[in-house]
């Protein structure tokens, strides 16, 4: 069952798309100065605001999935555009290609140097098929490597985007050597002695998105989802039913919501009313605020103290005690 939406929109939007077009009609007759329509165009529009803080306000957990993967929803490279006007992208791996399903490079954010990884998916079916829908092969995650590795021979901070569907599933993918390729990143990334701050902007899935996401501080933003599989992945495996991908949502536990709760992510970082697209400034603004403050504290502490706290924040999630 994959995200249905009608242009901008998507399904259990619908009430809120209904009443903008009444909105619209009206606006121009009072725009004229018509005090009847003045009045109805007021009334309508408490009503819309009404029914948008109804709708989400109470958005289930695969609605939140529906959210994560809007086809307008800001990517890395939009959220670069505002927040690291100098971005300066770094291609290839030095090894075998240059995969564009990882944008990575050098910037300046709010005036701080930084070293940027992340995922970027495409805004049309040409894009997409270059960027691989968001999913890296091994020689995007030995790219997000070698800049990282240049940020801790520099001293220099590192921030990643966390927003794919997972790693590329594809033949070449393993023959390369894609389970090595995120392993890899998975230790080097635990022994990097710079600040490591991510951020889930979208989907995170599985061991694709875990790949750049091994940070001293990891943020997620409201809508955003993350987890070790997709709800329709679950659904086939046990249920044999993806059309059950809304029941497989809600027993993952995979909202921003539910992540902070369990102590996988550090801070959720609030999104404008119907979702990140609605307003990618304002967002933008959100993280740069969440990212400088972190740095801040982060560079506050020891190389060797921020090794210690890392590891230690990775090795504790999954621990329970039976009662």
């Amino acid at each position: 069952m994959a995200p249905s939406s009608n242009g901008a929109w998507l399904d259990f939007e619908r009430p809120v798309v209904e009443i903008d077009k009444r909105l619209a009609e009206l606006r121009s007759f009072a725009d004229r100065g018509d005090p009847e329509f003045k009045e109805e165009y007021e009334r309508l529009s408490r009503r819309a605001e009404k029914v948008r803080h109804e709708i989400y306000s109470r958005l289930t957990r695969w609605q939140r999935v529906q959210l994560a993967r809007h086809p307008q929803r800001p990517y890395t490279l939009d959220y670069l555009k505002i927040l690291v006007p100098d971005f300066v992208e770094v291609h290839g791996d030095r090894n075998f290609a240059d995969d564009q399903a990882i944008v990575a490079g050098i910037g300046r954010l709010a005036g701080r140097s930084v070293v940027i990884a992340g995922h970027q998916k495409g805004r049309d079916t040409k894009e997409n098929i270059r960027r691989f829908f968001g999913m890296p092969h091994p020689e995007g995650y030995r790219k997000a490597l070698r800049v990282m590795q240049m940020a801790s021979r520099l001293g220099l901070p590192i921030l990643t985007f966390i927003d794919t569907p997972g790693a590329y599933p594809g033949i070449g993918a393993e023959e390369r050597g894609q389970f090595e390729a995120i392993a890899r990143n998975l230790r080097e990334m635990a022994r990097l002695e710079v600040p490591v701050v991510g951020i889930v902007i979208g989907e995170g899935g599985s061991g694709g998105a875990l790949a750049i996401g091994v940070a001293d501080r990891l943020l997620m933003l409201e809508n955003a989802i993350y987890s070790v599989i997709s709800p329709e992945g679950c659904a086939a495996i046990l249920w044999r039913d993806r059309a059950r991908a809304p029941d497989a949502a809600e027993a993952l536990k995979i909202t921003s919501r539910d992540l902070k709760e369990l102590g996988v992510v550090d801070e959720v970082l609030p999104e404008p009313l119907g979702g990140a697209h609605r307003d990618p400034e304002q967002v933008a603004q959100v993280i740069e605020e969440a990212v400088i403050r972190h740095l801040d504290e982060l560079e506050a502490m020891s190389p060797s103290e921020r090794r210690r706290q890392r590891v230690r924040k990775y090795q504790a999630m999954g621990v329970y005690k039976e009662i």
